[in-house]
């Protein structure tokens, strides 16, 4: 059961960042409209909290071990921050986070597809005979 909660984590990561390279300013231009449309999404924030607990446990003795209790704790943070940060501190990262240019979104991108590639190897299931 681990493996495949670290798997769909690995494939939430991969389709983030193949949609960030492929499509930046839509996706962040649907998400900021998302906001602006719903501000109550914001609670939803506790999946990325969850998925940071969750990888902070089960991938504690995976390979490249440090990395995922490193990206575990940033997922419990910025989950946090966005779910119960204060609305004006709030307001103004996600301006600054959504006025970037294309290219920053592509970089994130490749960095969530290197995470989820990373995971599936520590997993073993990619790159081992």
């Amino acid at each position: 059961m681990r493996e495949y909660i670290l798997a769909f984590l690995a494939g939430i990561w991969a389709a983030d960042g193949i949609s960030l390279l492929i499509a930046p300013r839509l996706i962040i231009n649907r998400v900021r409209e998302a906001t602006a449309i719903t501000p109550g999404i914001f609670r939803w924030q506790i999946l990325a909290v969850a998925g940071g607990i969750a990888l902070f446990i089960l991938g504690f003795d995976l390979t490249y071990s440090p990395l995922w209790m490193i990206t575990a704790t940033g997922m419990i943070a910025k989950g946090i921050f966005l779910w119960l940060g204060p609305t004006e501190i709030r307001k103004r990262v996600l301006e600054w986070c959504w006025n970037r240019e294309d290219i920053d979104y592509r970089f994130w991108g490749l960095g969530l597809c290197a995470l989820a590639v990373l995971l599936l190897h520590a997993l073993g299931w990619m790159g081992r005979e």
